[in-house]
């Protein structure tokens, strides 16, 4: 049994169309007019990543594509991506945050938590903090937070996404005493439910949240394991997880994965974009003193409505973060495993971290001359630019290196 805590206060604060609320607080002129920022449809980027309200009221949804939502909306206000800014936007308003609670922890680029338990005798109670950090944030951003208030994070983070963004104020509490609210969802409303996992509980006769929390634990973790108990909880609000500054700093795996301007349907292509990424992956491992054992390969076939493809790993015989050793095996990983269709994502992951501080000395390898060179390699990017040094391989037809280092995240800066 869970023993019992002390009553906590918890903030999810979530901005509203963060990426659209951003570019119309920039540009004025947009304040009217529907907006939606989207990738560069020169590419296989054409995608809506953020609509504003106005453009939603129209029929334009997140992840729609780029022509749909034009056909929508001939007016439509099309920005590209800006990530730079709205990373540093995004720091603001934590800075913001942290003046009412020094727990203050990053969930995602526009949503945090807080835990507002040690600061209310000083600012208030929570409805009047929330209203305090709504105006502040709009003021001093531009930017409309919705906020839900609960005694854990999951609670708090429901209580957003399914009371708050359709409250009129923004602004909803959602304490334990009254699950019932949430137990009449539907299921997929549940956080960690995504689509696939919505089907599988339907096909067991549970349909709403709280068919789910009334299940059986045994029955769920019969058939999921421990993430069948997670889901049990969540559903019963149970969530012990404090609020921490340092959520973020142990990774358990650095990665990245690309979407290709068009489909590739070659080996010596896909190899191009292999060794792509397995250089930004270790470069990013160098950069956090780690190396990883296990490397991980994805390949998303290029038909939208049936993305086939494969996701497989393998372990090496040490930790790594040199990008030919991550490279030699996610190679080996394609060759098992790739269908031959054509492919329109790829992705690299290394996993299995630990400090690269002790390594395995080799006898007939001079290991050190190629960390040496990878360091050189890394202070010079990090100076004068990604694309100040790139491989021959990436001048090639199927290299993306060059345009992706004026990019943050395969978006404009």
């Amino acid at each position: 049994m869970n023993k019992p805590q002390a009553h906590r206060t918890i903030f999810l604060a979530d901005c509203q169309s963060f990426y659209a609320s951003v570019e119309k607080a920039a540009h004025p002129g947009y304040k009217e007019r529907p907006l939606v920022v989207a990738g560069d449809p020169a590419r296989r980027s054409g995608i809506v990543l953020a609509a504003c309200p106005l453009a939603k009221a129209r029929g334009i949804t997140t992840a729609q594509r780029l022509g749909e939502a034009l056909s929508r909306c001939s007016d439509l206000v099309v920005v590209q991506p800006h990530m730079e800014q709205y990373i540093r936007v995004s720091l603001q308003i934590t800075d913001i945050l942290r003046c009412y609670s020094d727990l203050v922890e990053p969930y995602s680029i526009d949503e945090q938590f807080l835990d507002l338990t040690g600061s209310q005798e000083l600012l208030g109670g929570p409805l009047d903090i929330a209203r305090h950090i709504q105006l502040r944030v709009l003021q001093e951003t531009g930017v409309y937070t919705r906020i839900g208030i609960s005694e854990n994070k999951v609670l708090a983070k429901m209580a957003c996404d399914n009371f708050a963004k359709k409250h009129p104020e923004g602004i909803y509490t959602l304490p334990n005493s009254k699950l019932d609210e949430l137990w009449r969802l539907p299921v997929h409303c549940m956080f960690m439910i995504g689509s696939r996992m919505t089907q599988h509980l339907q096909h067991m006769g549970i349909q709403t949240i709280g068919e789910l929390a009334g299940t059986p634990l045994g029955k769920l973790r019969a058939k999921w394991g421990m993430n069948g108990e997670v889901l049990w909880r969540i559903a019963n609000g149970i969530d012990n997880s404090p609020v921490t500054v340092h959520a973020h700093d142990r990774q358990q795996a650095i990665g990245h994965q690309m979407t290709l301007p068009r489909d590739y349907s070659t080996e010596a292509d896909l190899h191009v974009i292999l060794l792509e990424l397995a250089d930004l992956v270790c470069r990013r491992c160098r950069a956090k003193r780690s190396m990883g054992q296990v490397v991980s390969v994805g390949c998303q076939g290029a038909d939208y409505e049936h993305p086939g493809g494969f996701y497989r790993q393998m372990k090496l015989h040490e930790p790594t973060n040199l990008a030919e050793d991550v490279y030699h095996a996610a190679k080996q990983l394609l060759q098992r495993h790739w269908d031959g269709l054509p492919v329109r994502k790829v992705a690299v992951n290394l996993s299995g971290l630990v400090s690269d501080r002790v390594v395995q000395l080799h006898l007939f390898e001079d290991r050190d001359k190629k960390l040496a060179l990878a360091h050189v390699t890394d202070r010079i990017k990090q100076k004068y630019g990604d694309a100040a040094i790139i491989r021959a391989a990436s001048r090639l037809d199927a290299g993306q290196a060059e345009d992706r280092a004026g990019k943050i995240g395969g978006h404009y800066k």
